[in-house]
Formats: structure tokens, C-alpha cells, sequence
């Protein structure tokens, strides 16, 4: 089966969602010149490279504002903080996706501890596994070329530093992905955590043959 964006009849862009799955979710708290914070998840998110050290996350347009408020507050500060959502946080973290008026604070509106961060302003979650601290280093503006289609902002940031739970990181100061339970997006409304672990060390060539 193949598949023309542009021509196939009754085409819908939310198929990507479901085939690029599942998708760590970059829940980015920010604050704005004045002060005001927001949370908001991004399942657009992932890791760019570990050295250095750079994530990335990008969202559409929104229809109702220039910006929405994450990459406003941004672009304004340079600064943002990506909590991991484990699936306890679930609930939380989805109360934080709604379309809230301007200026509200997420926090409070999904009953979230707010924990100071050290390198950055935005404060981070307190119950997340796992915070990055991170600075914004890069910013991608995508255009539209099609009708339907919506202006895309990427935003890439460089990790300074790491808040992480005591029981997630092992003896050797591994991270427990398992212990950790990530959140991550699927298709639709659908949501999983991790499943089924391998362990499948890369093939290797013995000198001499």
C-alpha cells in the first residue's frame, strides 16, 4: 500500500503519531519574563545527542495565538526544563494538555509540587524520575508548503544538569528506565509504558576473522 500525502482521498497526518511510536514524552515547564509558569507535554520529543548533551521538542502553530506559551516563554528566557513523565503521573500530565487561559498555572491546575531547578530558572516537577535542566541553544522555524498544513517551531536545548530519583539510579549510576516507568504516546488517545526487555549487545568482528 502506498501513500501520497497529497492525493490519497480523505488523508489524515495523525497516521505519523501512530507509526513513529511510541514516543517519550517531553513534559516542558517554563516561565515567562514576569514570572508566570507553565507545564505542558510534548510527545514531539526526544534525544538529539549525549555529547554534547542536547534534547529537542517542537509543536504546530496554535490557531488561536502566534505562539503557544511554551515556545514563547522560550524563546523570551532561553531556558526550559523537560520532566520525564512516569505512568503514575499519567492523570497529571494530561490535565496539563488542556487548553487552559492564558497565564494559568499548570502546576497548581494538575495539583503538581513545584521543585526549584539549580542552573535555570523555570522551576521542575518534584514527583518526576527524572529532570533536565537545559538551555536553549538552537531554534528551527518550519513552514507550511500545503494547504492544511501549519507552521512548526523546533526548539533544541543543551542539558546542564540532571535531577534524578535516588531509587531510579543503580549502584553504577545507570538509570532505571524499567524502575522509572516512562509515559510514552502511541496512535490517538493511546498511551504505554515500557514493555518487554532485551538485552542484545551489538555484533562485533574478531581481529584476524
Amino acid at each position: 500500500m502506498f501513500i501520497d500525502p497529497l492525493t490519497f482521498p480523505g488523508f489524515k497526518r495523525s497516521i505519523f503519531n501512530a507509526i513513529v511510536a511510541p514516543r517519550p514524552i517531553g513534559w516542558i515547564s517554563t516561565m515567562a519574563l514576569d514570572g508566570r509558569v507553565n507545564l505542558a507535554p510534548f510527545s514531539q520529543f526526544n534525544l538529539v545527542s549525549t555529547a554534547p548533551p542536547v534534547v529537542m521538542f517542537a509543536c504546530n502553530t496554535p490557531e488561536d495565538r502566534e505562539q503557544k506559551d511554551t515556545i514563547a516563554n522560550v524563546i523570551a528566557l532561553g531556558e526550559f526544563v523537560v520532566n520525564l513523565v512516569s505512568w503514575d503521573l499519567r492523570e497529571a500530565m494530561n490535565l496539563t494538555s488542556m487548553p487552559l487561559p492564558h497565564g494559568t498555572d499548570e502546576f497548581e491546575h494538575a495539583a503538581l509540587e513545584k521543585a526549584p531547578s539549580t542552573h535555570v530558572r523555570p522551576p521542575r516537577v518534584a514527583a518526576s524520575p527524572a529532570s533536565l535542566e537545559c538551555r536553549m541553544i538552537q531554534r528551527v522555524d518550519i513552514a507550511p508548503d500545503y494547504p492544511g498544513e501549519t507552521p512548526s517551531t523546533v526548539i533544541f536545548g543543551r542539558v546542564v544538569g540532571l535531577h534524578l530519583r535516588e531509587d531510579c539510579v543503580d549502584a553504577d549510576g545507570r538509570f532505571d528506565t524499567v524502575k522509572a516507568q516512562p509515559l510514552t504516546r502511541l496512535g490517538g488517545f493511546q498511551y504505554a509504558t515500557v514493555g518487554e526487555i532485551v538485552e542484545m549487545r551489538a555484533p562485533f568482528v574478531r581481529a584476524g576473522g
